[in-house]
């Protein structure tokens, strides 16, 4: 998954606005309690990111 792709998810799933600021603020336990952002700075693939994003969501599977 690229940045492009995981971003456009982001987005359609918290909306334009939100997305950046929940990747920013929101600490995830599935990525060792880093932020989305944290995480992409310290090189973690897009694809392991968005599966601990649509778990934290709660996303249905037609959006993981």
């Amino acid at each position: 998954m690229r940045h492009t792709e995981f971003w456009a998810r982001m987005e359609a799933a918290l909306g334009k606005g939100y997305a950046p600021v929940w990747a920013r603020q929101h600490v995830l336990g599935e990525l060792e309690g880093r932020t989305v952002d944290e995480a992409l700075a310290q090189g973690e693939q897009p694809k392991r990111i968005w599966r601990a994003v649509a778990e934290a969501l709660s996303l249905p599977e037609s959006q993981r």
